[in-house]
């Protein structure tokens, strides 16, 4: 009955739909913009169910991955001297990434997006270089479009992976989205792992060489 309505009853598939529509293609704009592979993940799922259009996913995403790159680009151009002196963060990962410019060239404007902990750091450091504004602008624009397509296609095949297995998606859908994150915070926690193992022997050294110090001071 009307009067028995509630607010709460609405079905949370059909608010989480008409969120969706309403506001999803925005927010996975200023998503890629800034990062993005797990919400670009989770959006190709959700593209499954019928909440946005795959096509619509993959230009949305498509742009905001190659506006966010084209402006950390500009912005080392620009300020990337003052960024590297202000940035405790910035200034320790300059050297390994213009050992990665060096060793790989061009090749780096077009997978930078790709690399775990330099996907903002590339692009800046790049802008930093002589590197020519026209080849990283068409290079980033493949890059983009393919990183926009991979990872919403991953999502996609997920959902549609799930439905061989499950005949009614929609019925468990939120479970199989902590599934879906999960897996994507495992893999994300496995390549802080890897970082934090392969910088073991920095560390190493950094006692030891803290440890001398000490001694030395007490002698």
């Amino acid at each position: 009955m009307p009067g028995n309505f509630r607010p709460d009853a609405v079905p949370s598939h059909q608010f989480l739909r008409e969120y969706l529509q309403l506001h999803g293609y925005w927010v996975l704009f200023i998503w890629t913009f800034l990062e993005g592979e797990a919400g670009l993940v989770l959006a190709g799922f959700f593209a499954y169910q019928g909440y946005f259009t795959l096509p619509g996913i993959i230009a949305t995403s498509c742009v905001g991955a190659f506006c966010g790159d084209q402006f950390y680009f500009y912005l080392g151009r620009l300020k990337g001297n003052f960024l590297v002196g202000h940035s405790h963060i910035l200034a320790r990962k300059f050297r390994k990434a213009l050992r990665l410019i060096e060793k790989y060239g061009t090749f780096v404007a077009f997978v930078s997006r790709y690399t775990y902990g330099f996907r903002i750091v590339l692009p800046i450091i790049l802008g930093m270089t002589t590197f020519p504004s026209r080849k990283f602008f068409q290079l980033n624009a493949v890059s983009a479009l393919a990183w926009a397509s991979i990872f919403s296609l991953v999502g996609y095949f997920f959902g549609a992976g799930a439905s061989l297995v499950v005949k009614d998606v929609g019925r468990y859908e939120q479970y199989l989205i902590l599934i879906l994150a999960g897996c994507i915070a495992s893999v994300w926690l496995s390549h802080i792992g890897v970082a934090w193992w392969r910088r073991g022997p920095a560390r190493a050294r950094l006692r030891r060489m803290k440890e001398r110090r000490d001694h030395e001071s007490f002698r």
